[in-house]
């Protein structure tokens, strides 16, 4: 269904959406990642609970972000309507060092995690 009822209206929100720049960052790594948690973006974009809260709310409302539940977590990604337009967004945006380093950092959180399970899981068959 990607860009299927394309309008205005959305269009508009979309722009005023990347019109601030952290919202540009977390739609960027939802766009890369696929999905996140709000404290996932707040570690990498290392902005506070409030302001990743407030700004996934705003994209929210603007019908670009959507969420799926799983326990206690709540996770982020960019709707599919919204998708195609993200993307070219971003092929213009594709060298920027701001965009580069968040993505730098997410690979270095998420492979630290990895590591971290890797001792646990160690520690449990070492018993």
């Amino acid at each position: 269904m990607r860009l299927k009822n394309f309008n205005l209206s959305f269009g508009t929100q979309i722009f005023k959406s990347f019109s601030d720049e952290s919202r540009t960052r977390i739609i960027h790594l939802l766009y890369r990642q696929e999905e996140l948690c709000i404290s996932d973006l707040e570690a990498i974009l290392d902005f506070t609970q409030t302001k990743t809260s407030r700004h996934i709310t705003y994209l929210k409302n603007a019908g670009l972000v959507t969420f799926r539940k799983y326990d206690q977590w709540v996770f982020y990604s960019i709707k599919e309507e919204g998708y195609d337009m993200v993307s070219q967004i971003f092929e213009f945006l594709s060298k920027d060092p701001i965009l580069r380093k968040d993505l730098e950092t997410y690979k270095t959180m998420n492979a630290n995690l990895a590591l971290a399970k890797n001792k646990i899981e160690a520690k449990k068959y070492n018993r």
